[in-house]
């Protein structure tokens, strides 16, 4: 059984078995909460686990120029979702408490395939 967490456009799974991960936002304990953001899957090499990459436009005063920058970020994948994303997608991702040291971000839904990265 799945839940609604509460995010306007986000749904739950519609895979026929339900994931046991704990970590999962429509399965398991875990809640969303802080920021949602977005960003393009860059590595899928852990298990459990994707690298989304974030770019933005900053600001140099002295040139009175932009400049295009990224940040990563590492996101949990749960079980449920696992086989539908892959390299090169762009995801939706929402905050949680500290699941690792380095991840704080939970993959929520698909919003657009890419292709390979």
């Amino acid at each position: 059984m799945s839940r609604n967490i509460g995010i306007p456009g986000v749904n739950p799974p519609k895979t026929a078995e339900t994931c046991h991960d704990n970590y999962c936002p429509f399965h398991g304990t875990t809640r969303i909460r802080g920021k949602i953001t977005k960003g393009v899957v860059v590595s899928k090499k852990s298990r459990n686990s994707v690298i989304i990459r974030q770019d933005y436009v900053q600001f140099i005063k002295k040139y009175q120029r932009y400049e295009r920058r990224n940040s990563r970020l590492a996101c949990h994948l749960p079980e449920c979702l696992s086989h539908d994303i892959e390299l090169g997608d762009l995801v939706i991702v929402g905050e949680s408490r500290k699941i690792a040291k380095t991840k704080a971000f939970i993959v929520l839904d698909k919003i657009k395939s890419g292709g390979a990265a």
